[in-house]
């Protein structure tokens, strides 16, 4: 049988053969807690603080302003959580948008239920949202903004650093979940005036279950996890230093012209695809458009066809894509960024697939899986 195809990198992505020489070095060698005081302590310290350090230069953030957890999850949920609860007596009005993570959508439904008042903003077509529908929508009692900077299922880029310019000198605190966008765009907190940043290894080729937080010096560090005094005591719990040493690797990895490249060959696959689907007069659509939007990403409305028949038959031929997001225990259900798209009637959210690119793959590799693209549609029967 011949090899299978990953092309779900949105989903998770394989670690990188550096970052797991990197977590072993570590595991062999470094097994102190990197809290005790004695040498084996202090040898383990001094790794965490270089992976803190190196994450801070790739952001332009300052080493205390980061802080590890472990992962996107946890990230959100502690910055959404604490901050609210934190500025409750300022205000009690918190803005975001119908098309986050479920890491957002959740904790915030919490803070409903604590009597919060959530600001949905409703995406178009696109798949993002505007500077002028915040601004519409900012109040005096407004504490939080949280968008996230690139959608995980179509890819829309929202304008991050013109919103964050915006709330400079608003009482609003800002936050962005940029789990999906970090491992293509160059990011710098100063120039997004950002407040908060989430990060997860998990997508950049770094180990599951570790991640880390931005918080910005200048603003309230918000704590959800309590115990000991690790982490500056913003975050309790012994720190994964292994893991912590793998996102590090995975970060230093990512160089900004390591993005570039990436993009640029994302950007001919995607061509490679979409030209296939032209030439055999195959009705799609590109969920999103194709500007300003991660390049890794491409979610296809294949007019007619139904995802999860063509998702079976793209899997039983060796090519593993996904109908959207990952984060429903592997149960199908339709895309509520589709739906919040184009509407709950549409017939997007039951006839659209997310192909995500990564490292490892070729152009060679990418026109193989449009061929067998094509012939499973033609096969289902694409009018």
């Amino acid at each position: 049988m011949k090899q299978a195809v990953y092309l779900d990198y949105a989903a998770t992505t394989p670690m990188n053969k550096a970052v797991i020489e990197e977590m072993n070095r570590i595991m062999l060698d470094y097994f102190g807690n990197p809290s005790s005081i004695h040498q084996f302590g202090r040898k383990s310290h001094f790794e965490l603080e270089e992976a803190r350090s190196v994450i801070a230069n790739s952001i332009n953030a300052k080493s205390d302003e980061i802080i590890f957890h472990s992962g996107g999850t946890e990230g959100d949920n502690t910055i959404l959580l604490g901050v609210a609860r934190a500025l409750k007596e300022k205000g009690q009005h918190i803005i975001t948008t119908n098309v986050e993570h479920s890491a957002v959508l959740k904790p915030l439904a919490i803070l409903e239920k604590e009597g919060f008042e959530i600001t949905y903003l409703p995406v178009d077509e696109s798949g993002g949202i505007t500077l002028e529908q915040v601004e519409s929508v900012v109040r005096e009692d407004t504490i939080l903004v949280s968008v996230m900077y690139g959608n995980n299922e179509v890819g829309s880029i929202n304008p991050i650093a013109d919103i964050g310019e915006y709330l400079a000198d608003k009482q609003a605190l800002f936050h962005t979940d940029a789990v999906q966008a970090f491992g293509t765009e160059v990011i710098d907190v100063r120039k997004l005036n950002v407040d908060y940043l989430t990060v997860s290894a998990h997508k950049i080729y770094g180990p599951k279950g570790v991640g880390f937080s931005y918080l910005s010096s200048n603003v309230l560090a918000p704590i959800l996890i309590v115990g000991g005094d690790q982490e500056e005591k913003k975050r309790g719990g012994t720190e994964n230093l292994a893991g912590i040493c793998g996102l590090a690797k995975a970060v230093d990895l990512l160089k900004p012209e390591e993005k570039e490249q990436a993009k640029a060959d994302y950007k001919i696959y995607q061509d490679i695809i979409l030209r296939e689907l032209e030439d055999a007069g195959i009705d799609h659509q590109v969920n999103g458009g194709l500007e300003y939007k991660l390049a890794h990403i491409l979610n296809l409305w294949i007019k007619g066809i139904d995802n999860q028949i063509l998702l079976s038959r793209l899997d039983m031929s060796g090519f593993a894509v996904s109908t959207g997001s990952a984060c429903s225990s592997g149960t199908v259900r339709a895309s509520r960024v589709l739906q919040a798209m184009y509407g709950e009637d549409s017939l997007a959210p039951a006839q659209s697939i997310r192909i995500s690119f990564g490292q490892g793959l070729t152009c060679d590799t990418i026109q193989t899986f449009a061929s067998n693209l094509v012939e499973q549609i033609l096969a289902i029967g694409n009018k």
